[in-house]
């Protein structure tokens, strides 16, 4: 799906960057964080501008969380202790749940951004959990618009100096510097996701 903002015209990208990282945010798991680094390579391009890119990532990920939070606070818990097969289970997730906001639930909102489960369901675990939303609101901001610069920016520029080794050195080395950035990408991501597991 990302990659349809390659052929798209420019308002258009906007829109399907706007759409999928608000999705994203509110619950359904869509590609909401490749869309943002794919209209950032573009906008190192020209296609887009990267000032736009990020505010609308932001702005998306801010209002989709907050739909979430509001979607868990009136339907969650009502859906988790229903009876069923697995009630058992889904009660001992929410009292986990429960113990993590309780502790946690700023970083978790904040950081959770990051984490590519966390980022579907925080905001649903903040409204289930009862978290107050100001305080939502707040770290939610903050991670929002964190997340939106950290990947919108690495996008930007990343994509820049690959273009640009490209044009120096070739094609070859063009893939290399790319699966390089890619694989420390993927490191980083699997050290938030064991850190967030502990």
């Amino acid at each position: 799906m990302p990659l349809a903002l390659l052929s798209i015209p420019r308002n258009l990208g906007y829109v399907a960057l706007a759409a999928l990282v608000g999705t994203e945010a509110s619950g359904v798991p869509v590609p909401g964080e490749t869309a943002l680094i794919t209209a950032s390579v573009l906008s190192s391009d020209g296609k887009l501008a990267i000032e736009a890119v990020i505010a609308i990532a932001a702005a998306s990920a801010i209002v989709g969380d907050n739909i979430g939070y509001l979607l868990g606070a009136r339907f969650g818990r009502r859906l988790l202790t229903r009876p069923g097969r697995t009630y058992e289970h889904r009660v001992r997730a929410l009292r986990r749940g429960d113990e993590l906001f309780a502790r946690h639930g700023a970083k978790a909102v904040f950081f959770g951004r990051w984490i590519a489960g966390l980022r579907v369901w925080a905001a649903w675990l903040a409204g289930m959990t009862s978290m107050r939303w100001p305080t939502f609101l707040v770290w939610n901001a903050l991670g929002g618009i964190a997340w939106a610069l950290w990947f919108g920016l690495l996008g930007y520029f990343g994509g820049a100096a690959a273009a640009h080794v490209v044009e120096r050195v070739g094609i070859g080395a063009g893939i290399a510097v790319v699966s390089g950035a890619l694989m420390l990408y993927v490191g980083i991501r699997w050290r938030l996701r064991r850190r967030a597991r502990r």
